[in-house]
């Protein structure tokens, strides 16, 4: 039986903390896009009147056309919001320490902001030595960005 009141969506406005790489499955030339996005919130600490400012880095990727709109479109800085799923995958880090991540697979992007913002030209990258679409996106991740330091993608 299906559950019916189950429901997964992310929904996040924030701005691209790097150009997106693009990459290229080997076997079906399949576009994979990948990202950071930073989402802020500031609030008051009562006791001492004091503005905090807390960054919060999610890791995104997206599929085919998209992919390719994201290459061709978004640049570090943008104001953007992001429509996707959560997804949760496993892996094993270089020291073979398994490890967890959740990313948010993008179902739809829209562009906010002025059209003004500056649009970096695309950067594809070669077809890699990878044997699958999802070894694409299972690749090596050493360490979670920290709020102060551009996140290592």
């Amino acid at each position: 039986m299906k559950d019916i009141n189950s429901l997964n969506r992310v929904i996040l406005v924030g701005r691209i903390g790097q150009k997106p790489e693009i990459r290229y499955s080997p076997q079906t030339q399949r576009p994979v896009a990948r990202f950071n996005i930073a989402t802020s919130e500031v609030f008051i600490k009562r006791d001492t009147n004091e503005k905090i400012k807390r960054t919060e880095w999610h890791r995104v990727y997206m599929w085919g056309p998209l992919a390719e709109f994201a290459s061709e479109y978004l640049a570090k800085g943008r104001l953007i919001l992001i429509e996707g799923k959560l997804r949760s995958r496993e892996w094993q880090d270089r020291n073979g320490n398994k490890r967890v991540t959740t990313e948010i697979e993008a179902q739809n992007v829209v562009l906010l902001g002025r059209r003004e913002e500056a649009v970096e030209e695309p950067e594809v990258l070669p077809v890699s030595e990878v044997s699958s679409e999802e070894e694409i996106i299972n690749e090596e991740m050493d360490e979670v960005p920290s709020d102060e330091e551009e996140p290592p993608f």
